[in-house]
């Protein structure tokens, strides 16, 4: 006998705690394997295919595309246990994975579909309300073909709980359905097709009743006390409440939810502006020799070096010399950390917004190693591949906002971080050198730093370091 499992969302790691539905990679009444990707969802860090691992019928999906849900909430339901129609070698119902969104590395199944046979009104297709279940009727009629497995759902006198239990029939006399005053989340407790096309009939939300039966579970009696509960409601004259004024200024303004990647980095930015007692400090610097250092790098032979690469070599020299800033302070310990290996953060610009990959152990790194992984995370960023791990966890971020072609700027920390460095774009200006005016190409670098964990004397000291480098490259060959 199947057994209806449900699969929820499960927890993507690195704190975070809902996604939105991109794109369903399964129908109703299809086929799936285990650790079969399912579903596309976007958190506020990257793209994962969530496999399920479960093996059977897909009876249920909830959300549409472009639904946020919670980390917890269901995604689907699937029908298990029927061995006439899995395909070969697919006997265990389950993979047991806790890592979902990961899989086990097996390809990818191939997907069947099972056609629905049509009932007395014909097929039944899919239909799913905003942000709830789909129409579980599909589902159902598609498993009735599986050798009659579920025969017994959709019969009047019985009925079956979402753990798979049958259940008997309910007396003819329901309990008073109870409607809710707001949709709770979770699988509707229905299992009968006939009970949700009349829910859908008479436009009854099954989430705001309250079933009779087993465990729960919504009867037919108890949609049918719904409606005559709605149209005496519909009856009773009810007293026009007088429209709300608009707010003064509001009216025709458009609102965007900050929600996603959006929402994220105004949480964050908020809460670095609040947590952290910031300071701003910037010098310019003569960058012609930075330049020609590095178009004679890469006239030579062996890869080539991007100047954010050098920038981040620079960056990473000097978080060596200042320990201080490669740091993080513990609030409720009331301590500075001071972190052992330096995780630079670089800024990437991309059709979703503003993302932050990291380089792990960059201090490791050459300029060569550092521009051949910056150039991967940022084809990744721009691809929407990057995965939760490669955008946190950093240590120190490099934000070129001279890409935009702006001067300057004064960052915001990436909290929970110390530190971060500006570079405006290079361009040719008027400079003193040698003792001569001439014309020379000039950058602003700005750093912004936790005054908790330094005083002006070390952020001074690191971003004049930083801007000696970029004058003369040669002082950076000391600390190579």
């Amino acid at each position: 006998m199947p057994e209806v499992k449900e699969f929820r969302l499960p927890d993507l790691g690195e704190g975070l705690t809902e996604a939105e539905i991109v794109r369903w990679l399964v129908e109703v009444g299809e086929v799936v394997e285990i650790d079969q990707p399912v579903v596309e969802v976007e958190t506020a860090k990257a793209m994962v295919e969530v496999p399920c691992p479960y093996g059977g019928v897909v009876t249920a999906r909830f959300g549409e595309e472009g639904t946020e849900l919670p980390v917890g909430s269901p995604l689907l339901t699937v029908a298990v246990g029927a061995p006439a129609e899995t395909e070969p070698g697919s006997g265990a119902e389950s993979s047991g994975n806790v890592l979902v969104g990961y899989g086990t590395g097996a390809p990818a199944a191939r997907r069947r579909r099972v056609r629905p046979k049509a009932g007395p009104s014909g097929p039944s297709g899919p239909s799913r309300g905003a942000g709830g279940p789909a129409d579980g009727s599909a589902g159902a009629t598609a498993a009735k073909g599986m050798a009659g497995a579920f025969s017994d759902l959709v019969g009047q006198g019985s009925s079956r709980s979402l753990t798979g239990t049958r259940r008997a029939g309910a007396p003819g006399v329901a309990a008073v359905a109870v409607a809710r005053t707001s949709a709770p989340t979770g699988p509707v407790p229905v299992i009968s097709p006939l009970v949700r096309k009349m829910a859908r009939e008479h436009g009854v939300d099954l989430r705001t009743l309250t079933g009779s039966g087993p465990e729960g579970l919504i009867l037919r009696a108890d949609v049918e006390h719904a409606v005559r509960a709605a149209a005496d409601r519909a009856a009773t004259p009810v007293a026009a409440a007088p429209a709300p004024a608009p707010a003064t200024g509001t009216a025709g303004a458009e609102r965007i939810p900050l929600k996603g990647l959006r929402g994220v980095v105004a949480e964050k930015l908020g809460r670095s502006r609040r947590e952290i007692p910031d300071a701003t400090c910037w010098v310019d610097a003569d960058a012609t020799e930075l330049l020609a250092a590095r178009r004679a790098m890469n006239a030579a032979d062996g890869p080539k070096v991007s100047l954010l690469a050098l920038l981040a070599r620079i960056c990473t020299a000097a978080l060596t010399r200042y320990p201080d800033l490669n740091a993080t302070v513990d609030t409720e310990a009331r301590e500075i950390v001071r972190l052992p290996g330096i995780h630079l953060g670089f800024a990437a610009q991309t059709e979703r917004g503003l993302v932050v990959p990291v380089v792990r152990d960059a201090h490791l790194r050459n300029a060569a190693g550092l521009s051949a992984e910056m150039a991967r995370l940022t084809e990744a960023a721009r691809a929407g591949t990057l995965t939760p791990a490669d955008l946190t966890g950093g240590t120190f971020t490099l934000n070129n906002y001279g890409v935009f072609g702006v001067d300057g700027s004064t960052p915001i920390i990436n909290h929970p971080e110390a530190a971060m460095l500006g570079v405006g774009r290079i361009a040719p200006k008027p400079w003193v050198h040698e003792g001569e005016l001439a014309v020379r190409h000039v950058v602003q670098l700005s750093f912004t730093f936790d005054h908790r964990v330094c005083d002006g004397g070390t952020a001074g000291g690191f971003l004049r370091y930083v801007a000696d480098c970029v004058e003369q490259p040669a002082v950076l060959l000391r600390s190579l």
